[in-house]
């Protein structure tokens, strides 16, 4: 007796992510919406936050894969309406508006800061996971700054950078920092590397 070659078991057929993968990575992008809320509106329209942070432990701790996942959910979320931005907000609006490029850039910084290099000594590992991270705090800033410049009008892109330099991005540094060494604990117990 033929079997059908192309009727397979739900027991064979491969997934993207695994029933725990799923849950974690909900649960993560939950963790960016609680982050997201920790922030101090400025004048400027862009708050001072602690969501590097959480995108950078996001990656770390998920690694590339699973804190890419993680991201896109978050900002898919806030995309639809729900209230997961800073200060409770949502809609495809907070995308489109000055603060929407620092968010688009977040899967990058997710995926960067969950790159696990191969290398043998724990803080060489450290170092570099610590180096990818800032990788992709860079691509959050510029993404941010730029498109906070093109919305803003009166401001030049320069002086938006300047701003950026001395508001966010020594505290971002450090955060992101943070967040490695916070993260990877945690990647060890939740993984049992």
């Amino acid at each position: 007796m033929r079997t059908n070659p192309t009727v397979t078991g739900s027991s064979s057929a491969k997934h993207l992510f695994s029933t725990k993968e799923l849950v974690l990575g909900g649960m993560f992008a939950a963790v960016l919406a609680v982050t997201s809320q920790i922030s101090i509106p400025m004048p400027t329209g862009v708050p001072i936050t602690i969501q590097v942070f959480g995108v950078t432990l996001v990656g770390v701790v998920l690694g590339w894969r699973l804190g890419l996942f993680a991201a896109i959910t978050y900002i898919l979320l806030g995309a639809v309406g729900l209230p997961v931005f800073a200060n409770f907000r949502g809609g495809f609006g907070v995308l489109t508006g000055v603060t929407g490029g620092y968010i688009w850039a977040w899967p990058f910084l997710a995926a960067l800061s969950g790159i696990k290099p191969k290398a043998e000594n724990k803080y060489v590992k450290t170092g570099f996971i610590i180096l990818f991270s800032l990788l992709g705090l860079i691509i959050v800033e510029t993404a941010g700054g730029l498109q906070w410049a093109a919305l803003a009008g009166d401001q030049s892109v320069s002086g938006i950078f300047i701003y950026s330099l001395t508001a966010f991005v020594p505290k971002d540094i450090l955060l992101t920092i943070l967040a490695v060494l916070v993260g990877l604990p945690i990647r060890k117990r939740i993984f049992n590397l």
